[in-house]
């Protein structure tokens, strides 16, 4: 595709699929993405040199794409916030980031046992075929129930199952919920905790975080972090009641 020239000496290039580029003096000044997540809402972000480049990328991609639009910005950075709703982009959720202490004796997990009879697999022992059965009931209920709106692009994807990343909650033989850790540099990252519909305010959860947050406390991770959309209530009581504080937002923007 040909540029387009817009004012301010900023020319607007299709560069492949999904991705568009702002250039000024043959220098790319901006740059623009959009992807379509697993549930299906297609979401986009801007990174720009300056306001101008912003907003031509805006006004090109919003041009050529079907709406609705989503995006994801840190509600702390002011700017990149009111550039957005300068292109009609408008709140839909917000999502708060915790740190999440491991001690046992910050948190009060260390008396917190998982139900009679049921059992938590640590990392790594998990086995793949009862927790992908899991993995297939968990993504059912959420399909029934409050649907994939509010669910954070970790829970949409079907990642390659890393086994060394999940503790489980079993009995009999089936999984009744889990628990998945990621490392970003060195900070843990508790991205995902999900029980079964019918096992769920059994105190499974609280037992799968008191495991997991032990077991790094124990190689010497002295924290974790965490985030809980706004309107999770139940994911909101159980981080806060364990101590952990909030260290920012997120907020997920939209045009309709």
């Amino acid at each position: 595709m040909n540029p387009v020239e817009f004012s301010h000496a900023v020319l607007i290039s299709r560069v492949a699929p999904g991705q568009w580029h702002a250039l000024e003096d043959d220098l790319v000044v901006g740059r623009g993405e959009a992807s379509r997540r697993p549930d299906g809402r297609m979401f986009v972000s801007i990174d720009a040199w300056h306001g101008a480049a912003f907003d031509r990328l805006a006004e090109a991609m919003l041009t050529a794409l079907r709406r609705p639009l989503h995006t994801v910005v840190d509600e702390a950075d002011l700017d990149l916030t009111a550039q957005w709703q300068r292109a009609g982009f408008t709140t839909r959720r917000r999502e708060w980031e915790y740190s999440v202490p491991t001690d046992p004796r910050a948190t009060g997990l260390d008396s917190a046992l998982p139900p009679s009879g049921v059992t938590i697999r640590a990392f790594g022992s998990a086995e793949e075929a009862p927790l992908r059965a899991l993995d297939r009931t968990i993504r059912d209920e959420v399909e029934a129930g409050p649907g994939w709106q509010d669910m954070p692009a970790e829970v949409l994807a079907r990642p390659v199952l890393d086994l060394s990343k999940y503790a489980v909650a079993a009995q009999s033989g089936q999984y009744l919920g889990l628990l998945r850790v990621a490392t970003v540099t060195r900070l843990p990252r508790i991205g995902l905790i999900a029980v079964r519909a019918d096992r769920r305010r059994r105190g499974i959860a609280r037992a799968l975080l008191a495991h997991t947050l032990g077991a790094l406390h124990r190689i010497g991770k002295e924290t974790a972090s965490a985030e809980v959309t706004e309107s999770n209530m139940a994911a909101t009581a159980l981080f806060e009641g364990i101590g952990a504080w909030r260290t920012g937002s997120n907020l997920e923007l939209v045009l309709r």
